[in-house]
């Protein structure tokens, strides 16, 4: 076959994740994989619980999504290897949408121009129909650096809401969260 007569490639449709998160990427599910927790009991920081929901457009729950999330320990600093804080976990949703994250309080971090960050806990998104993970931001109302936080002040402020985690008990440490996918009130999600 000539050079010339070939068909030029082309671009095939994507195809939307399957729904498979609970079997192959939560290791709840697969014992040996990993941990489903960010800290350990002896990991340094206030222990907390944050308590959340994915609602797609019609505010209906989303059973299958995911939820993967990395922060930084109680003192703001990453990761470095140590069993009693991993920083990375992934959370399956029940069928109301529901899931529950049990970790330590981030400490502020400063990111690689010197600017310093709100206590937070980065998000990652996947679900039946979501072809790229989506991104945001888990930030907690009650801390007042949110208001000098480079990523929050970027975002509209009648938007921000959206990010922000709220003490849903002032005796324990929990908080509650919704990652709306779609709506009026979408959460915002962020540029990866």
């Amino acid at each position: 076959m000539a050079e010339s007569s070939r068909k030029p490639p082309t671009i095939t449709p994507s195809q939307t994740v399957g729904p498979f998160f609970s079997f192959c990427l939560t290791p709840v599910d697969r014992e040996g994989v990993g941990s489903v927790g960010l800290a350990q009991p002896n990991a340094a920081g206030q222990r907390i619980a944050i308590k959340g929901y994915v609602l797609d457009g019609q505010r209906a729950p989303v059973p299958d999504a995911l939820i993967e999330v990395w922060q930084a320990d109680g003192q703001g600093h990453y990761a470095r290897g140590t069993s009693s804080f991993t920083g990375f976990a992934r959370f399956a949703c029940d069928d109301q949408g529901r899931f529950t994250i049990d970790t330590v309080k981030p400490g502020s971090v400063i990111d690689v121009d010197g600017r310093r960050h709100a206590p937070h806990i980065a998000a990652g998104v996947f679900g039946k129909g979501i072809n790229r993970r989506l991104y945001t931001r888990i930030y907690f109302a009650d801390e007042r650096s949110n208001d000098d936080d480079p990523v929050l002040l970027s975002v509209p402020a009648e938007r921000r809401a959206t990010m922000i985690a709220r003490r849903s008990d002032a005796d324990v440490a929990r908080y509650d969260f919704a990652i709306r996918l779609q709506g009026a009130d979408e959460t915002v999600f962020l540029d990866p």
